[in-house]
């Protein structure tokens, strides 16, 4: 049976969730992304995408502290 975090790890957020949870509006989201700034969605359906929980927490973690450079 697969830990809590080894369950986290395959959870999936969709846009919202990626907004409410990381503070970052829509337009946010794709502009970082268009830079190779934001992990890219997985496609889940012809017109649906989120985001691996995975990806976006290593994401988190390769941000520097404010006021670091």
């Amino acid at each position: 049976m697969p830990t809590p975090i080894e369950q986290a790890e395959k959870r999936v957020l969709r846009l919202r969730e990626v907004s409410d949870r990381y503070g970052l509006s829509r337009s946010t989201v794709y502009r970082l992304m268009g830079q190779g700034k934001f992990p890219k969605p997985i496609q889940l359906g012809p017109q649906a995408v989120a985001w691996r929980v995975e990806d976006l927490e290593e994401w988190l973690a390769s941000r520097p502290a404010a006021g670091e450079d």
